[in-house]
């Protein structure tokens, strides 16, 4: 017997690459550059950026921060509204594979805060 599972995809629109996006009243955040790691035989992406906090109560202060959207499964297939490209991707579910991204983009894109959708 056969068994499948059904495979969770979302999607990722790919924002701007140097453009500085407004967080709050506090400062923002400019993604960089997408990174497509080789891991297990398929590609993960990742946004590596640059957030600033230009004003708070506790200070100012600026990181490298990256993001995972997931594994790529269609790579910017198609377009929003806006014309900004849209790519197909799988979450990152299993712990593991989430700590060998991690170590990663901590030693080659020095990335302090790591988020996995």
């Amino acid at each position: 017997m056969v068994t499948t599972t059904a495979v969770k995809t979302t999607t990722y629109t790919h924002l701007e690459l140097g453009q500085e996006v407004p967080s709050g009243i506090a400062g923002y955040y400019t993604p960089q550059k997408e990174v497509r790691l080789d891991c297990q035989g398929r590609q993960v992406l990742c946004i590596i950026g640059r957030a600033v906090v230009e004003s708070s109560c506790c200070g100012t202060g600026s990181w490298t921060y990256a993001v995972v959207p997931g594994y790529v499964v269609n790579w910017k297939s198609r377009q929003n509204e806006a014309g900004l490209p849209v790519s197909e991707v799988e979450p990152v579910s299993d712990e593991e594979t989430r700590e060998q991204v991690r170590k990663a983009l901590e030693a080659t894109e020095a990335a302090t805060l790591i988020g996995f959708w």
